[in-house]
């Protein structure tokens, strides 16, 4: 009967592949997820959640261990738990303290004797302890070494005293012999093991970790899907006994029960227990009520309270945004894009009612939106990147932008999301996760996407299917609020494989269906076999966002656009009034719209080439023109030796009364 008891007892795996493997292993390294909680099923199927220490001690004593020690370097040795027959006995024999390793040879010598006494479960002692002669049996004892990651400062430069410990402990666990049960126990030989408890596999020597048959490395794994599920039952049963005695809202039905617990669960998505458990705390702490928990879980994560994708301020600006009547509407700042910004806004709207990735069993905590702009170079992708920005949180300085050129070296990641540990820079951390966990309701540009680095390109694969990216110190950044934006010029020009020179695949004109269909091929085309990460592309899917060439008309709107802000900026700066006979604006216009290739941006260059430069000589030659001052640009011309040149009238404010 005690068998099926024994059967019916479920703990966490990583427990029982250490009281599985007790009668061959002396040393365990457990590493990974150290801190969590973790939940154990007792033989009626009731489910509790317990610390680390407390499951595997539960357990171990389960098995007939009879004490269990706690050993840090602040606290020293700890007496954790023993059986009430032996805790005299375990508080006379356990060491007060042992130095993790020795810091001088004396220290060492001690620490060694004492963990070989322990190991031992103290069997010469016990031998002498009774005057009449009766042989008392060795201890069933576990050691447990916590914060085994911070024994040693760097663990590929140990120091001779921190290699001496170590290998005295490689020494002990291939000498040390296993330990009759008490009598009861079966009489099993199993180890009294000691157990280093690190967060990583490598945070100790490997060649410690992998050098004996008798150590045993253990995985203690995150949390999936079914133990959240479990602990969001658990944790509900728990926050309704504690809301029986608050004023909070009356108990929900069965049915809202359920729904709260799956939603609570989408929401933990790659949690850990523990951070489910303060979530709930939080939750009671702010009167949050159950079925709202998603609420306390991003309040827990991000460490803010406002949600801006929750208001209904974001739908009005978003229908603001499409509308073309609006002079700051997204259609007015990006001009002749109607597809592009179509799309856009579509994208916007399934944003903020948090429908993106529905379709997935599991959603998780991708990233609010995912945007990529693709299409011919100054047509509007930043702008639109821009505008989005405004739209959606009524702040361009919302928009963060990195530019993908400076992030193509081997080591660009780490920029993103800092340096592992022990490489310079290590303390700095990431521009990309200090950026997002500064304000986690951002629009992010990553500008020119195909010049990035693989590693920065795996990254992304990580924000895109995760939402989230740990950095080198370990901390994690969560990117749930975020809209991210890719933009590339892919699928306009190709390289030439013999001759290596550039050559345009589409050309102004194309019909906008064509267009499409054709960027789209050649960006896919890229990633899968250019860059080989097809799975960049799935994770984008339906995103991605083509830009048309600029049209005539459209050039000319730009063209009026951008000389009315030189206009602007020369009345504000200057309190000058500046005007472009008919003639001069013709001919300047038909300089700078000539070059359909470089769209916005390319009238923008000839602007400054023809009319900003020679105006600025123009007026560096009068310094002393005062306020009110109009320039009349007659005429706009080249000289015989290309330079741009302009004829200009000055009229002072007194003439022009």
């Amino acid at each position: 009967m005690e068998l099926q008891k024994e059967d019916l007892y479920q703990v966490p795996l990583f427990v029982q592949e250490i009281s599985g493997t007790l009668s061959v292993h002396a040393q365990y390294v457990l590493h990974g997820n150290i801190h969590d909680l973790h939940l154990v099923r007792d033989s009626g199927g009731q489910e509790r959640c317990f610390s680390l220490l407390t499951a595997l001690g539960n357990h171990l004593f389960r098995m007939g261990y009879q004490v269990l020690l706690v050993c840090d370097q602040i606290n020293g040795i700890s007496l954790r738990h023993a059986l009430p027959d032996v805790t005299e006995a375990a508080k006379t024999l356990a060491p007060q303290h042992l130095t993790f390793p020795g810091s001088t040879a004396a220290q060492q010598e001690k620490t060694c004797a004492e963990l070989r006494k322990i190991v031992g479960g103290w069997a010469e002692e016990r031998r002498r302890a009774r005057p009449d002669g009766v042989e008392l049996p060795p201890l069933r004892v576990a050691l447990v070494v916590q914060h085994a990651s911070r024994l040693v400062q760097d663990v590929t430069r140990l120091s001779p005293d921190e290699r001496d410990f170590f290998l005295a402990c490689l020494q002990l666990a291939d000498s040390v012999k296993p330990v009759r049960g008490a009598p009861g126990s079966a009489g099993r030989e199993l180890y009294n093991p000691v157990i280093w408890l690190a967060e990583g596999e490598r945070d100790l020597p490997n060649w410690f970790v992998s050098g004996s048959e008798r150590i045993r490395a253990v995985a203690v794994p995150e949390p999936d899907a079914d133990e959240r599920m479990r602990m969001a039952h658990l944790l509900r049963r728990e926050y309704e006994q504690k809301r029986r005695t608050t004023s909070l809202a009356p108990s929900a039905t069965t049915k809202e029960s359920e729904e709260a617990v799956e939603s609570f669960v989408r929401a933990a998505s790659g949690m850990r227990l523990v951070g489910m458990r303060e979530s709930v705390e939080l939750a009671l702490d702010r009167g949050i009520p159950f079925r709202a928990m998603p609420d306390a879980v991003r309040v827990y994560r991000l460490g803010v309270e406002k949600n801006p994708w929750s208001r209904e301020e974001i739908r009005r600006r978003i229908l603001r945004g499409e509308d073309p009547e609006n002079e700051h509407s997204v259609p007015r700042r990006v001009l002749g894009q109607e597809a592009a910004v179509s799309k856009t806004l579509d994208i916007l709207k399934r944003a903020a009612l948090g429908l993106s990735g529905a379709q997935a069993t599991s959603p998780g905590h991708r990233p609010r939106g995912v945007l990529f702009f693709a299409g011919p170079t100054g047509t509007g992708k930043t702008e639109l990147a821009k505008a989005v920005a405004s739209v959606l949180f009524d702040n361009e300085q919302a928009y963060l932008r990195f530019d993908m050129s400076e992030f193509s070296s081997s080591h660009a990641a780490d920029r993103l999301v800092g340096a592992p540990p022990g490489y310079v820079g290590f303390e700095a951390g990431g521009e990309l996760t200090a950026a997002v966990r500064q304000d986690p309701f951002r629009v992010i540009l990553f500008d020119e996407i195909e010049k990035a680095d693989k590693g920065v390109l795996d990254k992304f694969l990580q924000v895109l299917e995760d939402g989230r990216l740990t950095d080198g110190q370990g901390v994690t950044t969560y990117f749930s609020e975020c809209v991210l934006i890719f933009t590339s010029n892919l699928g306009v020009q190709r390289i030439d494989p013999e001759t290596q020179n550039r050559e345009w695949i589409v050309a102004p004109g194309t019909p906008y269906p064509l267009l499409e269909v054709e960027i789209k091929k050649n960006v896919k085309a890229h990633f899968e076999k250019v860059i080989g990460r097809p799975e960049l592309m799935n994770r984008i899917g339906g995103n991605v966002v083509v830009f048309d060439f600029i049209s005539e008309e459209v050039a000319r709107q730009i063209f009026d656009l951008q000389v009315g802000n030189i206009q602007r900026q020369l009345a504000a700066g200057h309190r000058i009034t500046l005007e472009l006979a008919p003639q001069a604006r013709e001919a300047l216009r038909e300089a700078c719209t000539a070059d359909q290739w470089s769209g916005g941006r390319g009238i923008g260059m000839g602007l400054e080439t023809h009319l900003i430069n020679p105006l600025a000589r123009a007026l560096f030659a009068r310094p002393a023109l005062e306020p009110g001052t109009k320039v009349v640009v007659s005429e706009v011309m080249r000289t015989e030796d290309g330079r741009a040149e302009l004829v200009a009238d000055f009229v002072g404010a007194a003439e022009g009364r």
